[in-house]
This record gives C-alpha cells, sequence and structure tokens, in this order.
C-alpha cells in the first residue's frame, strides 16, 4: 500500500460525482417477499455488486452472484455457425455458467441482461433460469423502450432501499480510459425487446407484470 503526502501546491482533487438513482415499482412489490422470515436464495445476474450483497444478506438472505454479461464475452465461446458466420456457442457458455440445482432460487436479478446480451444466448439462459427456479419463484429484468437510443449506457444496479437502486453506468458515452476493460468491450443495446417479445420470452412462466417507468426502462416481474 503507498501512502503520498500532501502538498500544500496541489489543487484540490475533485470531489467524486454522485450517481443516478432510479425508484422502482417492481422492486417495491418485491419489498414483500423479502420480509420473509425463512431465507430467501436470490440470484443476482449482474456485475458484482457489493451494495446488493449487502442488502440481502442483512436481511438474512443467501445471494449468488454471477456476471453472465462479462462472462458471454470469452473469446473461446465463438465458434462458427452453418452459414460460417462467427456465432457464440451457448450450450459451451451454459456448460460453464449457471451451474446451479433445479428448483434452487425464489429470486432472480436478472436487470438489464437480456438487452445487451448476445442474441443467441438469449433464450437458452432465459430457459436455463426457469429451471433454476422455485414454483412460485419471480425474477425481476429491465428492458429499454425505443426511446432509449443505441448508446443507453450499461448499467450495474445497486439496490440501496426497498424501492430504490443506484444505477453505476459501466460504459459511459466518453469513456476513454485505457485500463477500462468494461468501456474497451463497450457494451452495447443490442436490441429493443416490444411487450409481445417480452411476453415469449418468458412464455413458459405463470405470469408476467409490467411497469413503465419515466427513464426509457420496462420493468418486468415474472412468476415460475
Amino acid at each position: 500500500m503507498k501512502f503520498f503526502r500532501s502538498s500544500p501546491t496541489s489543487a484540490p482533487s475533485p470531489k467524486a460525482q454522485a450517481r443516478p438513482t432510479r425508484h422502482s415499482s417492481a422492486m417495491a412489490e418485491l419489498s414483500r417477499i423479502l420480509k420473509s422470515e425463512e431465507p430467501l436464495s436470490v440470484l443476482d445476474i449482474g456485475p458484482t455488486s457489493a451494495a446488493n450483497i449487502r442488502f440481502f444478506t442483512e436481511r438474512g438472505h443467501r445471494i449468488y452472484s454471477q456476471d453472465l454479461l462479462d462472462a458471454s464475452t470469452d473469446p473461446s465461446l465463438v465458434t462458427k455457425g452453418e452459414d460460417g458466420a462467427a456465432v457464440v456457442d451457448s450450450k459451451k457458455f451454459l456448460g460453464e455458467n449457471l451451474a446451479y440445482p433445479n428448483a434452487h432460487f425464489d429470486l432472480v436479478l436478472c436487470w438489464n441482461l437480456a438487452d445487451y446480451l448476445d442474441e443467441s444466448l438469449v433464450k437458452p439462459v432465459v430457459g436455463r433460469l426457469w429451471s433454476m427456479m422455485k414454483p412460485g419463484a419471480m425474477l425481476l429484468a429491465f428492458f429499454h423502450t425505443r426511446e432509449a437510443g443505441p448508446d443507453a449506457p450499461f448499467y450495474r444496479y445497486h439496490v440501496t432501499g426497498s424501492d430504490l437502486l443506484e444505477m453505476n453506468a459501466l460504459n459511459p458515452k466518453n469513456a476513454q480510459r485505457k485500463d477500462d476493460t468494461r468501456a474497451a468491450r463497450a457494451f452495447k443495446l443490442q436490441r429493443v425487446f416490444n411487450n409481445r417479445h417480452i411476453e415469449n420470452l418468458f412464455r413458459d412462466f405463470a405470469s408476467i407484470k409490467f411497469f413503465l417507468s419515466r427513464d426509457n426502462i420496462r420493468e418486468v416481474l415474472v412468476v415460475r
């Protein structure tokens, strides 16, 4: 660990910019099951968040974290399809990720993964999540509306309250740091799902509920 002596002539360091927050109607609805006295098993498949781990463990729940978008960028997953074009091998991907027992989770936090994940992985991942969830378990997912635009930033969401999320942009529009590997990967919005597409994606689930917010995001709560 290095220590630096301050200099009276050095300029004051700029204050860290506060991260934006958003109120989540879906999280507010989930808060009732989080009050369960029985410990719940929660799967967070977004980028690892210490805030999320703390939020759920302080309430007596077990949380598992796996960054699926980051895992999907592994070059070893790329193969050639029947037409010779490069595709991501979904079987290999699922063989290396989401290795959990069937009917294990009470809650899955999918965040906005589907909007950024490679097309070939979206349906296989949702199918695997279905098998890992208990009957009656819930899944939270966010989907951009068309108004969000192709340069919509990819966020890490931190749960800071029963209906409040802190947003940390991992690919800000003007990121230029050479050592910022996430910015270098430039996670970009791959597609925009409409309601029919979303319903089709979760067609094997028992029910689906939409919440439309003011920041060009559809919040979706589905029940296994």
